[in-house]
């Protein structure tokens, strides 16, 4: 790992020189238990990829809703089968392009969608009961899938077949990405009217992605990353609860997000470690006693902030490397970073060539072909047992401050982030660690590949848009469903069937964030 004396990973966790079978934790046959059965250590299905691979998704979204229509379907011919959404920041923050606080974001670094209109061209052509879409949205995620609901019920789809995952996850907003829009309490209100909403008209869909990722982008450890993501989980559960939801209904809807980093088998055992916690925390800690409602199901997407700038074609076995550790952890659906990203968003050969990779190590590794390969390795169990060990110290502590939302008010999150990071940039700028071209094995020569480019002209056209879209509109409709958003927002009635009332009005994005911004205030981090 690096040239010092000590060993040890991300986690500080130290690293054997040699594993014995000394190093097996205690009880090891009751810790693994058997694939698709509590504590889901070694898988969440009997068969695992036996049975059927993982999702393939490859997260796209960028410029006009039209851009981003022609690379799903692109992605789609090359055997994508899931579709992931990446929109662009006004989107996420709940502001319409052509407002002033968008100008110079619009579709730079996801697609812009403010009306149905934009969902209908995003979607034009996929029939939406046939695939399953990911949206990484946060603070205006009830919003967007409310449109994304209106389209397929314009398709005439059975809702109860819809399937796919909004993120939703404000928690980790505050924490570390910071597309926050309203205090915490009314965001986790949106929230649990999402879970009661879905759960009566969407079955299918996972409610809530709730991310560990960005926690990670933003200098985490493995242990961090685990502990802080389950204990936002814990924090979501409660809130269910206590507006009043059935755990076992709306927990079997409960999706997560990890990020897959570089260190290879700290990964594979953090993912192991998660579902044995997550199972036991549902469990012991909420009563749950469905299997579905125990079981840790989760996306993965490699690590963006391990992409260089420098020798751009070397993120190649990076991401490699990473998409395997996911596999081997069991993940459910993965998303391969573009070899491009750390110059701009990836070019559709970028995006394809990241997709192959999970192609070749699906179909050509041999990896799938028996369950949790690396259970029972010396090493790999017991770097499980100790991750888990970390983690539950950790959330102890967030338990201790009153939970996640009172931790994340208290900076406890925001500051033990901040420490990690630290160390990790100390530790790369020492050359501790080796990052190969950036630190050591650098070169002078410049990799000449293509980079896709975002015209700032995107935001005329979607300003013109909306200006047409305002005008064609039946104003009375329109004034009848924002003013039963209000009412339902400064209430206790569900929001959510009512922001889908105001969308298929033609509402837009903007405006719906704007009338609740003003019933519920805007947080100030």
């Amino acid at each position: 790992m690096t040239d010092t004396d000590a060993h040890a990973t991300t986690s500080g966790i130290e690293i054997p020189p040699v594993a014995e079978p000394a190093d097996l934790p205690d009880a090891l046959a009751e810790r693994l238990g058997e694939p698709g059965q509590f504590p889901f250590t070694r898988g969440v299905y009997p068969e695992m990829y036996r049975q059927r691979l993982w999702t393939m998704r490859q997260y796209a979204g960028f410029s006009t809703a039209e851009a981003s229509n022609e690379r799903y379907h692109a992605l789609l011919a090359a055997g994508a089968r899931g579709l992931s959404v990446a929109f662009d920041l006004p989107t996420q923050i709940g502001y319409d392009p052509d407002d002033p606080m968008a100008e110079g974001e619009v579709g730079k670094v996801g697609v812009s969608i403010a009306s149905i209109e934009d969902m209908r061209r995003l979607f034009q052509g996929i029939e939406l009961e046939k695939v399953t879409t990911s949206m990484t949205i946060n603070a205006t995620a009830p919003i967007l899938l409310a449109l994304y609901v209106a389209v397929a019920k314009e398709q005439g789809a059975d809702l109860t077949r819809l399937g796919g995952t909004i993120q939703n996850d404000i928690l980790k907003e505050y924490a570390a990405r910071g597309t926050y829009i309203y205090p915490p309490r009314p965001s986790m209100r949106f929230i649990t009217d999402t879970f009661a909403w879905c759960a009566e008209h969407t079955p299918r869909w996972n409610t809530i992605s709730i991310s560990g990722y960005h926690i990670r982008e933003a200098g985490a450890t493995a242990a961090e990353e685990l502990a802080f993501t389950l204990a936002d989980g814990i924090a979501y559960v409660q809130a269910a609860l206590d507006a009043g939801l059935d755990v076992d209904t709306f927990g079997a809807r409960l999706s997560f997000f990890f990020n897959a980093h570089n260190d290879f088998f700290e990964e594979v055992a953090k993912f192991r470690a998660a579902r044995k916690m997550w199972a036991e925390i549902m469990r012991d800690r909420f009563g749950a006693t469905a299997p579905k409602a125990q079981m840790l199901r989760f996306h993965t997407q490699t690590a963006g902030s391990t992409l260089a700038a420098q020798q751009p074609l070397v993120n190649v076995p990076r991401v490699t490397l990473q998409a395997l550790a996911a596999v081997l952890g069991g993940t459910q659906s993965l998303h391969t970073n573009g070899f491009d990203e750390a110059l701009a968003l990836p070019t559709e050969a970028a995006a394809t060539l990241a997709l192959r990779t999970q192609q070749v190590i699906g179909f050509e590794s041999g990896v799938t072909e028996t369950v949790d390969p690396l259970a029972g390795s010396y090493y790999v169990e017991r770097l499980t047992a100790e991750i888990e060990a970390a983690a539950t110290r950790l959330i102890e502590e967030v338990d201790a401050l009153g939970g996640a939302v009172a931790a994340i008010e208290d900076g406890f999150y925001q500051d033990r982030i901040a420490q990690s990071a630290y160390r990790a940039q100390l530790a790369i700028e020492s050359g501790d660690d080796v990052v190969v071209g950036v630190n050591r094995f650098e070169t002078d020569e410049r990799a000449e590949i293509d980079l896709l480019r975002v015209s700032d002209a995107i935001r005329d056209q979607q300003t013109e848009r909306l200006q047409a879209l305002r005008q064609s509109r039946d104003a009375a409709r329109w004034t009848t469903a924002m003013d039963a958003v209000e009412t339902a927002a400064r209430g206790d009635e569900n929001v959510v069937p009512h922001v889908l009332a105001a969308v298929e009005a033609s509402a837009t994005v903007g405006e719906i964030a704007g009338r609740l911004r003003e019933v519920w205030g805007e947080y100030q981090g």
